[in-house]
C-alpha cells in the first residue's frame, strides 16, 4: 500500500543544517527536472513582481525571498517541513519508531517543486504550488505529468494506492486506475451530502494515520481499504472503470 498526499502550502523552514543532498533524494532520476524547476522558480521569486506571479500575498514574502536561496538554505525531512491541516491530523511525531518506518516506506508527496519525494527525504522550505506556470518550464501539473509517470512506474506496481491529493495535484500524475483509490470526503445533513473542503483535509490525514496505526493486515485490495475505513467512519465504495480510480467516500455527520 502506498498513501499519496498532496504538500501543504504551510511549511516549517528548518533553523539549520545542511542543504539538500539531491543524490540522497527518493527518484533521483527527477534529479534534472527539479533542478530545472528550482531554477526557474528562483529567476521567478527574485523578479519585482514576484508575488504576483507566483499568485501569493505580501504576507509571504518571506517564504518567496526564500525561494531565491534554495540551494543553500537548510533541508529537513519532508515530515518536518510540510505542516498544516492534513498533515498536523497525520501527527508523524507522535508515531512510534515502527509507525515512523511504515510512514516513511509507504507516504509519497506530490510536490509542484520536487516531483515526488518520501517522507524521510530531506528538502528545505518552499512557496510553489502544482497550478502555476514558470518560464522555461510551463505549468507544472504538466510539466510534471510524464516524468512522474516514468519514474513511479515500479514503485507502484502491485501496490494498492491510496490517493489524498487534492485536484491541483492529482492533475500532476494519473496512477493506474484498477489499483487506485481517490478518497473523497463528505458531510450529509437531512439526507443531503455535500463536499467539504477543510473538513476534508483533516480527514485525509487522519484516514492516513489510522492505516499507518492499525494493526492487522495492510490493505491490499479496495474492498479490504473500505472494511479498515469503516473501522473508524461511515464510508462507501464506487467501482472505477478501466480508466477511473475507484472512489472512497467517508461521510461526516452534518
Amino acid at each position: 500500500m502506498l498513501i499519496l498526499l498532496p504538500p501543504s502550502e504551510s511549511k516549517t523552514p528548518a533553523v539549520r543544517g545542511s542543504a539538500v543532498d539531491w543524490p540522497s533524494l527518493s527518484f533521483p532520476e527527477l534529479n534534472a527536472c527539479r533542478a530545472k524547476v528550482l531554477d526557474a522558480l528562483g529567476t521567478v521569486s527574485a523578479h519585482e513582481d514576484a508575488l504576483a506571479l507566483l499568485g501569493v500575498g505580501a504576507s509571504l514574502k518571506d517564504d518567496v525571498d526564500r525561494n531565491t536561496r534554495l540551494h543553500a538554505e537548510p533541508a529537513a525531512p519532508a515530515h518536518r517541513i510540510y505542516s498544516g491541516v492534513l498533515y498536523d491530523a497525520l501527527g508523524y511525531k507522535t508515531l512510534t519508531a515502527a509507525q515512523r518506518r511504515k510512514a516513511d516506506a509507504s507516504v509519497l508527496v506530490v510536490s509542484a517543486l520536487w516531483g515526488v519525494i518520501r517522507f524521510g527525504d530531506s528538502v528545505p522550505a518552499y512557496r510553489l504550488s502544482m497550478g502555476t506556470a514558470l518560464p522555461d518550464v510551463g505549468r507544472l501539473a504538466s510539466f510534471w505529468k510524464p516524468q512522474l509517470t516514468g519514474a513511479l512506474a515500479g514503485a507502484v506496481e502491485g501496490q494498492l494506492l491510496v490517493d489524498c491529493r487534492s485536484s491541483t495535484y492529482a492533475a500532476a500524475w494519473a496512477p493506474p486506475a484498477a489499483q487506485t483509490v481517490a478518497v473523497n470526503v463528505l458531510t450529509e445533513v437531512n439526507g443531503v451530502r455535500k463536499v467539504v473542503s477543510h473538513f476534508a483535509k483533516h480527514t485525509r490525514g487522519e484516514l492516513a494515520r489510522h492505516l499507518l496505526v492499525r494493526r492487522g493486515k495492510v490493505p491490499a485490495t479496495p474492498s479490504e481499504l473500505l472494511k479498515a475505513t469503516r473501522e473508524v467512519w461511515a464510508a462507501e465504495l464506487v467501482e472505477g472503470s478501466a480508466r477511473k480510480p475507484h472512489a472512497l467516500n467517508i461521510v461526516l455527520p452534518g
